[in-house]
C-alpha cells in the first residue's frame, strides 16, 4: 500500500518549515513596511554621533546595504550546506542554524536601545546565512523523509511557509500594528520566536532515515526513524531501496561541488537545477512585488490603503502555494512549472503594454493590477515551489548536498543581482524592464519543456535512470569514469556489483 501521511511526518514537516522556512519569508519582506522609520533612525543615530545630518547618498547606500546584505548572507549560508549536512546531519544542521537566527533577532530587537545601525546591517547578514541554510536544508530534510507518493506535496510545504512568512511580515508591518516608529525593533526581533519553538521541539523527532543509513551506516536507527515516520512496522522495502541507492553510489564516494560540476553522469541534472533556480529568481518576482505598490498607486488606489492591497497579494500567494501542495502529486511537477512560466511570461508582456498605455487608456491601470495578480498566481504554483523539490529528486544521496549547494548559491546570487540591478534597470527602461523578465520566463519555459522529465511518484533510482539516458551514459560507463578518477581503494567495491543496479 502507498504510505499515508502520518502525524509524525506531518509534525516534522510543520515544525521544520515553521522554524526555518517561515523566517526566510518573514525576513524577505519585513523591512519593506518600516523602511521610512528605520531610515529615520539611521539619520538620528548618525546626527547624534557626528553632529551633522547624513548625506542622502550615504543614506541610500546604507539602506541598499540593509536590503541586499540579506541575499548576500544567503549565498554564504548556501556555501555552508555541504559541510554541515554531511557532518551534523540534516536535523542537526537545522538546530545549529537556529542559533544564528536567535542571535540576529536579539541584535535587531535591541539595536534602537543600543543606538547603532551597524548592528542591523550585520544582523541582516546573519539572518541571510540562516535563510541560505534553511532554504536548502529544509527541502532536503523533508524530501529524504517523505515516501515517494507524498514527496512533492511535502516538498512544497517549505515554500508554503515562506509565503506565510511574507504575509505575516506584511500584516505585522501594517502601520497600526508594528510598522511605526515605536514598533519596528519588535517587528525585526520577532523572528527569533519560531527558532526558539523549533529548538525546543525538533529534537524529539527523527533524523532523516536516508542520512542515518547511507551516511552513518546505522540501519537500526534508520529503521526506527522510518517506523515512526510511516506509522507501521514493516519498512523493509524502503530500507532495501536505500541500500540499492547506497550501492549504486558506493563507487561514487561523496561528491564535492567540484566533482559534481565536472562529472558527466550528472551533467543534465546540474544544468537543469541551475536553469530552474535562475529562472525562478530572474523571472522578476522580486521586481513585481517591488513594483506592486506603485502599480496600485498609479491605478488610483489611495496611499493609505496600498499596504492592505500588498497584504492581499501576499494572501493570494499563500493560497496558490497551498493549492500547489494538493495538485503537485496529481498533475505532476512538469505541468506546474510549464503552466507557471506561461502565466508569468504572458503577464509580464501584458504588463509592459498596460503600463505604457496607462496614461492614454483609462482602464489599462486595471489590466496592470490583473497582470500582477496573474503573475503572482503563476509564480506561486510552479516556479517558486517546484525547483527545490526537483533538486531533491534529481540527485541521489551522495550528490544531493553538493547539488543543493550549487542550486542554493545560484538562487541567492540571482536574488542579489535582481535586487541590485532592478533599481537601475527600472530607472533606465521603465516599464520595458518587464520585457526582459518575459524573455527570461520564455527561455526557462523552453528549456524545461525540452529537458526536464516528470518525476512524480518515482523512486530516486528510477529518476536517476531517466536522467542517465538523457546524459547518454550507461550506468556502467559512469562506474568506469569514477574508477579512473578515484583509482585507489574503489576497485574492490566495484567488483562486487549487484545486479539490482543494471
Amino acid at each position: 500500500p502507498d504510505p499515508k501521511m502520518t502525524l509524525s511526518l506531518a509534525l516534522v514537516a510543520l515544525i521544520s518549515a515553521f522554524g526555518s522556512s517561515f523566517q526566510y519569508g518573514y525576513n524577505v519582506s519585513v523591512i519593506n513596511s518600516p523602511a521610512p522609520y528605520m531610515q529615520d533612525f539611521y539619520n538620528r543615530t548618525y546626527l547624534g554621533r557626528s553632529g551633522v545630518p547624513m548625506s542622502s547618498s550615504f543614506q541610500t547606500l546604507l539602506w541598499s546595504l540593509t536590503v541586499s546584505m540579506f541575499p548576500l548572507g544567503g549565498l554564504f549560508g548556501s556555501l555552508m550546506v555541504w559541510p554541515l549536512v554531511n557532518n551534523c546531519g540534516r536535523k542537526g544542521t537545522l538546530l545549529i542554524n537556529n542559533l544564528f537566527s536567535i542571535a540576529a533577532a536579539i541584535l535587531m530587537g535591541t539595536s534602537e536601545l543600543a543606538k547603532t545601525f551597524e548592528v542591523i546591517i550585520l544582523s541582516r547578514v546573519i539572518m541571510g546565512i540562516f535563510a541560505g541554510l534553511a532554504s536548502n536544508v529544509v527541502p532536503m530534510f523533508l524530501g529524504e523523509m517523505s515516501p515517494k507518493n507524498l514527496r512533492g506535496a511535502i516538498g512544497v510545504v517549505p515554500q508554503l511557509f515562506i509565503t506565510i512568512g511574507i504575509l505575516s511580515a506584511q500584516i505585522l508591518g501594517l502601520s497600526r500594528i508594528l510598522g511605526n516608529a515605536e514598533g519596528w525593533p519588535v517587528l525585526l526581533g520577532l523572528t527569533g520566536i519560531p527558532s526558539l519553538i523549533q529548538l525546543l521541539t525538533l529534537p524529539f523527532f527523527p533524523e532523516s532515515p536516508r542520512y542515518l543509513l547511507i551516511q552513518k551506516g546505522n540501519e537500526e536507527q534508520a529503521r526506527r526513524a522510518l517506523q515512526r515516520l510511516r506509522g507501521w512496522e514493516d519498512v523493509d522495502d524502503e530500507i532495501q531501496e536505500m541500500y540499492q541507492e547506497d550501492r549504486s553510489e558506493k563507487e561514487e564516494g561523496q561528491f564535492s561541488v567540484l566533482s559534481l560540476c565536472t562529472f558527466r553522469g550528472l551533467r543534465w541534472q546540474l544544468i537543469s537545477i541551475i536553469v530552474m533556480m535562475m529562472g525562478q529568481q530572474l523571472s522578476g518576482v522580486n521586481g513585481v512585488f517591488y513594483y506592486a505598490d506603485r502599480i496600485f498607486e498609479s491605478a488610483g488606489v489611495d496611499s493609505g490603503s496600498i499596504q492592505y492591497v500588498t497584504v492581499s497579494i501576499g494572501a493570494i500567494n499563500v493560497v496558490m502555494t497551498l493549492l500547489a501542495v494538493f495538485i503537485v502529486e496529481s498533475l505532476g511537477r512538469r505541468i506546474l512549472l510549464l503552466a507557471g512560466f506561461v502565466l508569468c511570461s504572458a503577464s509580464c508582456a501584458l504588463l509592459t503594454l498596460a503600463l505604457n498605455l496607462q496614461n492614454t487608456v483609462s482602464w489599462m491601470s486595471y489590466l496592470s493590477i490583473a497582470c500582477v495578480i496573474v503573475y503572482i498566481i503563476g509564480h506561486a504554483i510552479g516556479p517558486s515551489p517546484i525547483p527545490a523539490v526537483m533538486i531533491t529528486e534529481m540527485f541521489l544521496q551522495s550528490s544531493r548536498p553538493a547539488a543543493f549547494m550549487v542550486g542554493g548559491s545560484v538562487h541567492w546570487l540571482s536574488n542579489f543581482t535582481v535586487g541590485l540591478v532592478f533599481l537601475y534597470m527600472e530607472a533606465g527602461l521603465g516599464p520595458y524592464s518587464f520585457l526582459i523578465f518575459c524573455a527570461i520566463c520564455l527561455a526557462t519555459l523552453t528549456y524545461i519543456f525540452i529537458v526536464v522529465p516528470e518525476t512524480k511518484n518515482k523512486t530516486f533510482m528510477e529518476i536517476n535512470r531517466i536522467m542517465a539516458k538523457r546524459n547518454k551514459v550507461e550506468i556502467q560507463e559512469i562506474k568506469q569514469e569514477l574508477q579512473d578518477s578515484y583509482p585507489t581503494g574503489k576497485q574492490e567495491e566495484t567488483k562486487a556489483l549487484s545486479s539490482s543496479e543494471m
